[in-house]
C-alpha cells in the first residue's frame, strides 16, 4: 500500500470516527430531552384514567406513589405483577385502582381498569384495551354506551354472587344483542377483581 492511499484511508476513518461520535452524541442528547416528556406524557394519561374513576377532590395522597405490586393470576388474569393505586384522605384508606384482565373476550384479551371503594363498593369500571367487534362487544366502552356504569356502586357478598352474570345465564348484567360473550367475560373479570378485594382488603392497605 502507498503512503498516500495509507494517509488517504487514515483520514477517511478519522472523518468516519467523527462523525459517528457526533451521531452518537447528538442521539444521546435527543433522547436524554425527549424520554423524561414521554415519562411526563405516561404519567398524566395514568393520571388522568385513575380520575375518571375517583375524583382528585376524594383523596389527598399521591396515587402514583402510593402503590403496591401483586401477583394474582387466578384473580387478575395475568401471572405479571400488578400494580395496586391506594387513594387515602387524611391518611384513611378511599378506594384502590388496579387493572385487570378478562383473557375471554370474543376477540382476545380486555383490559379493565377496576376502582374499589375501601367499604367493597365499586367506584367504576373503565375498558384500557380490547379488540372486540366493532359494533357489537365495543359497547363495553364508554365511549359507545352507558353499559359499564352498570358496575358503578356494585359490591359481592355471598348472597348475591349468583346474580354477578349477564342476564341469559342467570344474572343481573344485560348482554349485547348478538354479542353475549365480550359482556360475559367483562363480568366475570370484574367479579374476580372484587373477589381479589375481599380475599386481600387488609393487605392491600400495608
Amino acid at each position: 500500500m502507498s503512503p498516500e492511499l495509507r494517509t488517504h484511508l487514515l483520514k477517511a476513518s478519522s472523518r468516519m470516527a467523527l462523525f459517528i461520535g457526533i451521531a452518537i452524541v447528538i442521539l444521546v442528547s435527543v433522547r436524554a430531552w425527549v424520554e423524561p416528556k414521554i415519562e411526563a406524557a405516561q404519567k398524566a394519561a395514568l393520571q388522568a384514567s385513575l380520575n375518571e374513576l375517583i375524583p382528585a377532590e376524594a383523596y389527598d395522597n399521591d396515587l402514583l406513589h402510593d402503590t403496591k405490586q401483586v401477583v394474582a393470576p387466578e384473580y387478575l388474569g395475568t401471572d405479571k405483577p400488578v400494580t395496586i393505586y391506594r387513594a387515602r384522605k387524611d391518611g384513611k384508606p378511599v378506594a384502590v385502582l388496579f387493572e385487570t384482565i378478562a383473557p375471554d373476550g370474543y376477540s382476545g384479551d380486555i383490559r379493565l381498569l377496576v376502582g374499589i371503594r375501601a367499604d367493597g363498593r365499586l367506584l367504576g369500571v373503565r375498558v384500557l384495551e380490547h379488540r372486540e367487534t366493532p359494533g357489537l362487544g365495543d359497547k363495553i366502552e364508554k365511549a359507545k354506551s352507558n353499559w359499564i356504569d352498570s358496575f358503578t356502586g356494585k359490591h359481592l357478598t355471598p348472597e348475591n354472587a349468583a346474580q354477578w352474570a349477564v342476564k341469559k345465564d342467570g344474572g343481573t348484567f344485560d348482554q349485547f344483542t348478538g354479542a353475549t360473550i365480550t359482556p360475559r367475560a367483562v363480568v366475570k373479570a370484574v367479579k374476580k377483581a372484587l373477589e381479589f378485594f375481599n380475599a386481600n382488603r387488609e393487605r392491600l392497605w400495608q
